[in-house]
């Protein structure tokens, strides 16, 4: 599997080479290309995460991750680049995916499992500590032990006996009352009753019936099996390749750490370490020679900061330095000679202007070209290992998975000479300053500092000033503010919750819409996409938050019901990030005034940033950007919130993966520039459709512990809850499948008027919000520039249409 996402992203790269490097002005050919790419790199990066996942060998799990992170980053180019084109955050794009021969499941990104498995234990810990600080501050009770008081024991010991001899007495009674009836008939009594031909039919009848309901279920379901509408008997059990495909997974995580420990580098040490520092004496001292010869005087030793004696070697020889001088200055001269051609040339341009000064040619378009990439250089080098290192390598040593020594042996050298040239630079600097002594007569003494290194020593005397005014809390360690920040209820335990939870289909009719010039609403699944490419990717990786396109805080809009908490808590359990809630009902009283507030997010930035990842949640964010509650809470911490998170965002870097997010069902009640300027990326979540009712109806029923039978229509309660939210959903569900009923589920099977009746006491979502989340969103940047290009695109169509009339 390794090798052949390898291959295809060879091939991948040299077609970016070919097709991106030169502007293209067809927009409909360059989106499909952009489009085709992006499907391909999601092809590569599914077959590389299960790779990486599934292999032992720690060497190889390196270089994969290594393409794993550029190729991330490169997805996250490429939608940003299609998002500029379309104007959208949402594609359809079904006619490429016929064109490629693949379904839409390619499309769902997959999240690496390295994000949490390689910080499990941190995470364990962390949440240990959490919950202890949740007991100890009382926010968190501890769950309950079923326990009994001798009471209650004895009144379950008391009705069970009382049962017991209750059935005893009637089984003895029962006895009692068979015997009297025997002693009673003295008479014997003729049987009255059917032939004995009329009972057999009776009986033949029934088996037949009976005989035939199975043939027919039996032939039912093979049919079922044979369009696929099912699964067969024996893959719906779990086999017993999967169970012990379970029992290696368990072990797989333990081998991988025991791998990671190779004691190479003190043998490298002790084998060639003597031959590493005769090595670098005698280079270090043929370097004092030769700038005695040719200078005239020893050189000054750099100091450690500078690179000690790895900058002295590495620097130019003084010939080398006189023919570079001698270079620059026959430069300086052509650019001279070249700037005095181009003034006379634009004198006489001056001199002689054109006639025709109204008509001027038409400038050419160039057209779309991609943007320069962070990521292909990663990829390429990951590529050039693979092929250099793995692809033609014997794998008969690598029976065990075990690491490669020699592989080891070239990393680890590196590590050896660096530790080896800090105490050669010590002993060199000590022959240097004799050297100059005996040669030269010169006292030894403290080095002069140049200029340069004083100036570079003020200007962090000054940064060092600075960030120490900035901290607020200079005095206080990391662990002293998480708690403060968890018993004031700041940081919350998230719940855990896997983006794959959210249930959700594809939006099949979209493409379709936007061709007869409507809109389409988003799909759940275009949702989760983009909350795994703007949240999870870039916060589990740090190369590809810092070098993609970054992304400081991201809304999430939608009626109530439409699981926005939910994907926040999904984003912090798939990347072990902590959540920070900011809401303006929770951080209410908590630090009043504007220099609480201010110390509350500075500690929240610093807790963030030293525990990263980390997301800000603020829920019900349009609060704070609303006029009515400036005005009714005045000085209160929400109105002054949306004043300081300009200014907290723009404090955030790439290298920090902080994330804030927020939440909102009435974005419309918020101020539009203020709210937009902060949130630059906004996805809008919509009700689901029928396929992601159906799908959910299935779900969320078989989760609470129900069984579908012919009696539950699924289809009817998905056409039935148009206009109603998941949670809706989840609501009638669990309350239709209480404990009791779950009981009598065996004789009584679960009908659809149950659920319905259920779903009847909730108000749905009605169109008219739906039309005004619609509108807002119009509003946005984002749907600003949607429309326009629509626009634009209808215009000559429109015109074209008109000449056509006109000449009938």
């Amino acid at each position: 599997m390794w090798a052949d996402a390898q291959k295809d992203l060879d091939i991948q790269l040299r077609k970016e080479r070919e097709h991106f490097s030169q502007p293209e002005k067809d927009h409909e050919k360059a989106f499909k290309m952009l489009t085709t790419s992006y499907i391909k790199y999601l092809q590569i990066f599914r077959n590389l995460e299960v790779a990486h996942d599934q292999l032992l060998h720690q060497q190889k799990r390196a270089v994969i991750q290594q393409v794993l992170d550029g190729v991330m980053g490169r997805i996250l180019e490429i939608k940003k680049e299609m998002v500029e084109m379309e104007n959208s955050e949402f594609h359809y794009i079904d006619n490429i995916l016929v064109d490629l021969e693949l379904l839409p499941e390619v499309l769902e990104v997959p999240i690496p499992r390295y994000f949490i498995k390689e910080r499990l234990e941190v995470l364990q810990q962390r949440e240990k500590i959490l919950d202890q600080i949740l007991l100890s501050a009382g926010l968190q009770t501890q769950k309950p032990v079923k326990t009994m008081t001798s009471e209650e024991a004895t009144r379950v010991i008391q009705v069970a006996e009382r049962a017991r001899q209750g059935r005893r007495r009637a089984a003895y009674m029962k006895k009692l009352y068979l015997e009297d009836k025997r002693q009673n008939q003295t008479e014997p009594q003729v049987e009255v009753g059917p032939s004995p031909d009329a009972a057999a039919t009776c009986i033949q009848k029934v088996w037949r019936g009976y005989n035939q309901r199975k043939k027919t279920q039996k032939m039912r379901e093979e049919e079922m099996i044979f369009l696929g509408m099912i699964l067969p008997p024996h893959l719906m059990a779990a086999s017993h390749s999967q169970m012990q495909a379970r029992k290696v997974d368990a072990l797989q995580s333990k081998v991988q750490e025991r791998h990671e420990e190779v004691p190479i580098k003190d043998k490298l040490r002790e084998m060639e370490g003597v031959h590493i520092k005769e090595t670098l004496q005698d280079q270090i001292g043929q370097c004092f020679l030769e700038s005695r010869h040719i200078l005239g005087r020893f050189p000054d030793y750099p100091t450690e900061k500078a690179g000690g004696s790895k900058a002295l070697l590495t620097e130019k020889t003084p010939e080398e330095v006189l023919t570079e001088l001698a270079e620059k200055k026959k430069m300086e001269l052509e650019k001279k000679a070249k700037k005095g051609k181009n003034e006379e040339k634009k004198e006489k341009m001056k001199e002689k202007p054109s006639q025709k000064t109204g008509n001027k040619p038409p400038v050419e378009e160039e057209g779309w070209k991609m943007a320069p990439s962070n990521f292909l250089s990663i990829m390429e080098e990951g590529n050039r290992q693979y092929k250099v290192f793995w692809q033609n390598r014997d794998k008969g040593w690598d029976f065990h998975q075990d690491h490669d020594p020699e592989l080891i042996k070239e990393e680890k050298r590196e590590e050896v000479e660096e530790e080896i040239r800090v105490q050669v630079d010590e002993l060199m600097q000590q022959k240097l300053k004799n050297l100059k002594w005996a040669v030269d007569g010169e006292k030894s003494g403290k080095q002069k500092k140049g200029r340069k290194s004083e100036k570079e020593k003020k200007t962090t005397m000054k940064k060092k000033i600075n960030e120490m005014e900035e901290d607020l809390t200079p005095d206080r360690t990391i662990d002293s503010l998480y708690r403060e920040l968890v018993e004031k209820g700041l940081l919350i335990k998230a719940k855990t919750v896997n983006l794959s939870d959210y249930i959700g289909e594809y939006s099949y009719l979209g493409s379709t819409l936007r061709q007869i010039d409507i809109e389409p609403m988003p799909s759940l699944a275009d949702v989760r996409q983009l909350i795994a490419l703007y949240g999870i990717l870039p916060l589990g990786s740090q190369i590809v938050h810092e070098k993609a396109p970054l992304i400081k805080a991201l809304l999430l809009a939608g009626p109530a019901g439409v699981g926005k908490k939910m994907l926040v808590h999904a984003i912090c359990t798939e990347t072990g990030a902590n959540l920070f809630n900011l809401s303006a009902s929770n951080i209410a009283g908590k630090y009043p005034g504007k220099m609480g507030l201010q110390m509350m997010l500075h500690m929240v930035l610093k807790v963030a940033r030293q525990l990263q990842p980390s997301v800000l949640w603020i829920g019900d964010t349009e609060r704070i950007f609303s006029k009515a509650v400036q005005k009714a809470e005045g000085e209160a911490n929400p109105g002054q919130l949306a004043k300081a998170l300009p200014k907290f965002l723009k404090v955030l870097k790439a290298q920090d993966r902080v994330l804030l997010v927020g939440t909102t069902n009435r974005p419309f009640d918020a101020n539009l520039k203020p709210f937009c300027d902060i949130y630059k990326k906004i996805i809008l979540i919509p009700r689901p459709d029928y396929s992601s009712r159906f799908v959910l109806w299935k779900h969320i029923i078989l989760q609470n512990g129900g069984t579908i039978t012919d009696l539950l229509n699924i289809s009817c309660l998905a056409k039935v809850s148009d206009g109603f939210t998941q949670g809706h959903i989840v609501q009638a569900v669990q309350a239709v499948l209480s404990e009791l009923r779950l009981l009598q589920m065996t004789r009584k099977p679960l009908r659809t008027e149950e659920f319905v009746t259920s779903l009847a006491t909730q108000d749905p979502v009605y169109k008219e919000e739906e039309e005004t989340f619609k509108a807002w969103y119009d509003k946005t940047p984002l749907g600003k520039a949607r429309r326009r290009a629509l626009a634009d695109s209808n215009k000559p169509a429109k015109g074209k249409a008109s000449v056509r009339k006109g000449k009938k």
